[in-house]
């Protein structure tokens, strides 16, 4: 039957696995490698471009394609865990970036470098899209939220001493040394995986694969509300992002270590939207968390928009406070929409987690740019704010227009009943 689910499973082996701090843990670091070995060599960029005689934006090229390779890795690996399985796709994911690494420490010029870097994130990357689709295989619907929002807690405090770590580590032993951290922890994870993690992926149904799930999940109302609204979501991130440092050292005249300390500001307060957000969802339905959130996206935008008529967020404190209130929204937001996307097909959650990711990232780094584009060719803050708040509207536009609505709250059952009137009989 299409658009049929499959009940979570109940052996006492999945019982125990998500109740595990080793599994947790696990989903953690597995989650957690990629964007962090992204971030380790941030700091190092202005010393790749001296010692390899190029100019800055090539030496940035390692950080932009590495993320052109996350993006492409969640579409590669997301399906390929569906049909082989999340132990092997994620052992030869890590496998692959162990060996780009090592390419990394011997490169002899920026493009053998950019190179390697590139298939460093396509290996890394795995784990960011496999880790959404454990979560799914082993908890209920209703904790997968939570799951997410706890596992992107500890992530965020990760990549906040990331950059620090990478830079003590360069200024110590030089920029090669940070490869050799890479590879050691790629290899500790791929370890871990290989000793501690079964493979949890559900039994497919005879004739299901990549094809039969994305033609059900592209059908799906429901699949395709959630998906754009996580990714809407994230691109208030990738826009503020992009635009925030010419705002703040170009237009008010700090520096960019202050830009760095505000910024700082907005990733705690998604730290901390997370934290609530694993407090809440088991007392409260996904829908009403992503509600909750929207809400404070809206109230933040508009309060940052109304404070560029009258030119208060001029100071960051008022730019950075406000966006703060975003933060933590965007933080529900995001975490409750990925949810419910790889809630649909349970079974497809790698391909569900796979697609959400990749527009995500791909998006972004237009986003980052447009964000980039409006901050740099303005002198107040409005264009920057305005796109916010629109970005805003639109993500609360996909839960009233496009996602189903229900007035109880959504069950296994009622998601199968759905996708059944939906996708109608194979």
């Amino acid at each position: 039957m299409h658009g049929m689910i499959s009940g979570p499973p109940e052996t006492a082996a999945n019982r125990n696995l998500a109740t595990s701090r080793v599994v947790l843990l696990l989903l953690v670091v597995m989650t957690g490698i990629a964007p962090i070995s992204l971030y380790m060599l941030v700091p190092a960029l202005p010393v790749l471009a001296t010692n390899f005689g190029s100019d800055i934006s090539i030496a940035q090229m390692t950080v932009s394609l590495y993320m052109v390779g996350i993006a492409l890795s969640q579409l590669i690996m997301g399906p390929l865990s569906d049909k082989f399985g999340r132990r092997p796709v994620l052992l030869a994911g890590l496998a692959l970036m162990v060996v780009a690494s090592l390419a990394c420490i011997f490169a002899q010029n920026l493009p053998q470098l950019i190179a390697a870097r590139f298939f460093q994130a396509l290996g890394g990357a795995a784990g960011m899209v496999v880790s959404r689709a454990i979560i799914r295989d082993i908890y209920d619907r209703e904790r997968v939220a939570s799951m997410i929002s706890l596992v992107i807690a500890a992530l965020m405090i990760g990549q906040m001493l990331s950059p620090l770590t990478g830079g003590l580590i360069e200024t110590a032993f030089g920029w090669r040394a940070i490869f050799y951290a890479i590879t050691i922890g790629a290899l500790a994870v791929a370890v871990g995986i290989a000793l501690a993690l079964p493979e949890t992926r559900r039994s497919r149904a005879a004739g299901s694969g990549f094809r039969g799930d994305v033609g059900m999940l592209i059908r799906n109302r429901a699949f395709i509300g959630y998906v754009m609204c996580q990714v809407l979501a994230s691109q208030i991130i990738f826009t503020f992002a992009g635009g925030g440092p010419y705002i703040v050292v170009t237009q008010m005249g700090r520096s960019s270590a202050e830009y760095g300390a505000w910024f700082a500001t907005t990733g705690f307060a998604y730290l901390v939207g997370n934290l609530l957000c694993v407090r809440f969802a088991p007392r409260h339905s996904l829908e009403n968390l992503i509600w909750f959130g929207l809400g404070l996206q809206l109230c933040g935008s508009l309060l940052n928009l109304l404070w560029s008529f009258t030119g208060w967020n001029e100071a960051p404190a008022w730019l950075f406070g406000t966006q703060m209130i975003v933060m933590a929204g965007n933080a529900f937001v995001m975490a409750n929409s990925a949810a419910g996307a790889i809630s649909i097909r349970p079974e497809a959650a790698g391909t569900a987690s796979g697609a959400m990711g990749f527009l995500q990232q791909g998006i972004g780094a237009l986003m980052s740019q447009f964000g980039a584009y409006l901050g740099g060719h303005s002198a107040t803050t409005l264009p920057l704010t305005a796109a916010v708040l629109a970005i805003s509207l639109l993500c609360a536009c996909t839960m009233i227009f496009v996602v189903p609505r229900r007035e109880v709250v959504v069950s296994e059952t009622l998601i199968e009943q759905a996708e059944e009137e939906e996708g109608g009989m194979m």
